[in-house]
């Protein structure tokens, strides 16, 4: 039953006002003008208690456990400590459903999920949370199973919730994107299928996340976001169509070219010609992806593609933020074998850090701990010259007899691949 009045909300108002959208005009658009009393009663409910902390700066969220049967994680339990004054609200459960890979919809999936969602829950919805899932927000106990069962009936699953393989995320990729340097959705759904028990019945030291980046532009921010990042890379040079240089500095102007192309290139290896040609030292390019993103029609990436993996990436924990650690230089993914290579290194990844990780400590904190070396070591990765970070800027790494050490590393290489 519907609250009888709406709770005053002055502190709330001020957050409607400036130029950006509030997520207070959307809560107060369920209050008043939806057709379902009982998504009004939990809308005003949920208004009043908000105000209510601001008014005492303490928040009466408080955890619990509960679940759907079979599943061990994916909600997000919330029970209100002023639930006796704030009755609706006084249960208001997250779940997270996972989103499909690449975050493609059709209208009707999002309005069967809406439907469903407004049956039994508040008619709150996140499209997307931080760790990538559909946050479906605000639920009691009771109607926790009922939606789940529902949307699942259609081909929707929980995602990951507490110390557990969460749920992996890719961005839009080659279906829209001309960076695009491999197949990440392939990429995605191999892995997910693959722990997808990881992912509902939470068994590791903490969470786990998968992230996947056609390009080196890497808009899934995947390098500083996933304890296993893989992102899109070539390893033969860029694509120059000189045609479309000469017909880019037409329209722009040499002047703009050089000062933003060729100068903001962090290598310095590119040279715009008297011709209007430009050459690329790609020996030297680091594919920071400016060029490309700049000139799109004239630079694109070279045709041997492939990915490169990264480990340990998250934010501040029980340390600092990392970024990953390059563990796989390149690695091509053309055939399946290629995809089940991938998905057995990220087993021996998750299983060597679930058996040596400390609790509360991710991927990235337990390498720190025990040494980069000892980690490739468990996991049986041979240590790569290319593993090297920032090799021009880093002070600390000498770089007399780097070129000798590099040609014994090739001529080793060459005669594995020999025998």
């Amino acid at each position: 039953m519907a609250d009888k009045k709406h709770y005053d909300t002055p502190m709330l108002d001020e957050l409607e006002n400036g130029p950006w959208p509030s997520f207070i005009s959307g809560i107060k658009h369920l209050r008043d003008d939806h057709e379902n009393g009982t998504i009004r009663g939990v809308a005003n409910s949920l208004l009043g208690q908000l105000e209510h902390s601001y008014e005492t700066r303490k928040g009466y969220w408080k955890g619990g456990t509960i679940s759907v049967y079979g599943y061990g994680g994916g909600i997000i339990p919330r029970f209100s400590e002023v639930g006796d004054q704030f009755v609706e609200s006084k249960e208001f459960h997250t779940l997270r459903v996972q989103p499909p890979a690449g975050n493609y919809y059709t209208t009707d999936m999002l309005r069967q999920l809406s439907e469903s969602w407004e049956k039994y829950g508040s008619g709150l919805i996140t499209f997307h949370g931080q760790t990538g899932n559909i946050m479906f927000i605000g639920t009691t106990n009771e109607n926790i199973q009922h939606f789940f069962d529902e949307v699942n009936e259609y081909g929707w699953d929980l995602g990951g919730a507490g110390p557990c393989v969460r749920t992996g995320m890719s961005c839009v990729g080659m279906a829209r994107c001309e960076q695009s340097c491999c197949n990440e959705h392939a990429i995605h759904r191999h892995l997910m299928n693959n722990f997808t028990d990881d992912v509902h019945r939470p068994a590791l030291p903490y969470k786990f996340k998968f992230k996947v980046s056609g390009c080196p532009n890497d808009c899934q921010n995947s390098i500083e976001r996933s304890d296993f990042a893989i992102i899109g890379t070539w390893r033969d040079d860029m694509k120059v169509d000189q045609e479309e240089v000469k017909a880019f500095i037409a329209k722009k102007g040499r002047q703009y070219v050089i000062d933003n192309v060729t100068t903001r290139c962090p290598s310095d290896c590119m040279t715009l010609n008297d011709d209007d040609t430009l050459t690329i030292d790609n020996s030297n390019c680091v594919r920071c992806m400016h060029c490309l993103n700049v000139m799109n029609k004239a630079l694109t990436p070279g045709d041997d593609r492939g990915v490169t993996i990264l480990i340990g990436g998250k934010r501040t924990l029980k340390i600092g933020d990392l970024m990953g650690t390059v563990i796989i230089p390149f690695k091509k993914l053309d055939t399946m074998e290629d995809y089940e290579e991938l998905v057995e290194l990220a087993e021996e990844v998750i299983d060597f850090w679930a058996e040596n990780g400390l609790e509360h400590e991710r991927c990235g904190e337990m390498i720190e701990r025990i040494g980069l070396v000892n980690f490739l070591e468990g996991i049986g990765i041979e240590v790569d010259l290319n593993m090297i970070a920032e090799p021009r800027q880093c002070s600390y790494i000498r770089m007399d007899g780097w070129n000798e050490e590099a040609t014994k590393w090739f001529e080793r290489k060459a005669e594995e691949a020999s025998a």
